[in-house]
């Protein structure tokens, strides 16, 4: 990950400039601060360009990627077999998410062919989930690939700022860090075997989702993992809270660092655009989700936090902090990405 004392030296800047903004955020008892905190901080100077040793922020996609199975494993603590019963009631959501994922795509092709990009570009920058997955189609079939980037970034950053803003508008509760809800299974002292298997469920799950291809797997296969461990009665626990506010940190410094090397003018562009295809998302899952809501398959909150197009592992410490069906809202969240990827693989053969 780091080739020269420049990368260790700009990665601890950018470490020391997210914790920085996180804490700042959550002081001022901002929705999820620890997260946006160190997005909007790491984004401002990695956006402005300040550099350290020769090096801007940085903060590389391997580290990032490593404490989000952090949130995999919290989320798997949720799980009960309860709540196994009533997945058998939300394939009307499931199913709507086979409507809602080309819609969604249609309108964002719309928007950023009218902005001026081609075609191509414009397809796979639409694409409302697999960010990975879409910039290497993009790069693949010849679009450009830093706007799509770019677009995908700037869209899903967007989304991770407004809703948990809107949430705490909406509902008058905190939201994350700041709203004071414990996570299941945080009244339960951790012990050191506890300790021992939720590491080997984050270790496991992320090795074995890998393998599997699971979508979203540093996620996904740690969750599954700590569900079956949680289930099992093999641990009562969940990770600690501070560990939970350290991966907020560093998966919002590692989203904000995304901007260097960023060119003004493009950013500029690719900003106005995805600020407009990210309005026109957050209100096409508010209409899926009051149709949700009006089938009885979820409340309408619920329903419009599993639509919304933000990141899997982000909308997941959402629903965590507002005590919502976590289960409910990543499932949604990793079938619109499998949707998602299925579409933009077959679909651009008709725009060709």
């Amino acid at each position: 990950m780091m080739s020269s004392r420049g990368d260790w030296a700009a990665l601890a800047a950018t470490l020391a400039l997210a914790t920085v903004g996180g804490v700042a955020a959550s002081a001022l008892h901002l929705p999820l601060g620890y997260m946006l905190g160190a997005i909007v901080l790491v984004g401002l100077v990695a956006g402005i360009g300040l550099q350290v040793r020769g090096r801007g922020v940085f903060l590389p996609q391997p580290l990032r990627m490593g404490f989000v199975p952090v949130i995999g494993v919290v989320i798997g603590a949720g799980f009960t077999p309860e709540m196994a019963g009533q997945a058998l009631g939300w394939w009307v959501s499931l199913a709507a998410l086979v409507v809602y994922v080309p819609v969604a795509h249609l309108v964002g092709y719309a928007i950023y062919r009218a902005g001026g990009l081609d075609p191509k570009t414009a397809f796979f920058s639409a694409v409302p989930g697999g960010l990975i997955e879409s910039i290497e189609l993009a790069e693949a079939a010849g679009a450009n690939v830093a706007m799509t980037t770019s677009l995908h970034f700037l869209r899903l950053i967007g989304i991770i700022l407004c809703v948990p803003v809107i949430f705490t508008i909406l509902t008058g509760a905190s939201v994350g860090s700041a709203s004071g809800v414990q996570m299941t299974g945080a009244e339960v002292p951790l012990t050191l075997w506890d300790a021992v298997v939720l590491a080997l469920s984050g270790l496991v799950g992320w090795y074995a989702g890998k393998v599997v291809r699971l979508p979203a797997y540093f996620l996904t296969g740690p969750l599954i993992v700590s569900a079956v461990a949680h289930g099992m009665g093999w641990v009562h626990g969940v990770p600690p809270g501070w560990l939970v506010a350290v991966t907020q940190v560093v998966v919002g410094g590692g989203l904000g660092a995304r901007f260097a090397g960023v060119g003004h003018a493009m950013l500029g562009r690719a900003l106005g655009l995805s600020v407009l295809y990210g309005a026109a998302l957050l209100a096409v899952a508010f209409v899926f989700a009051i149709a949700v809501h009006a089938l009885g398959v979820a409340p309408s909150a619920a329903a419009f936090l599993a639509f919304a197009p933000g990141g899997v592992a982000e909308m997941s410490l959402v629903a965590l902090s507002l005590q919502y069906s976590v289960v409910f809202v990543t499932l949604h969240h990793v079938a619109r990405i499998l949707i998602a990827v299925m579409v933009a693989k077959h679909g651009y053969r008709l725009v060709r």
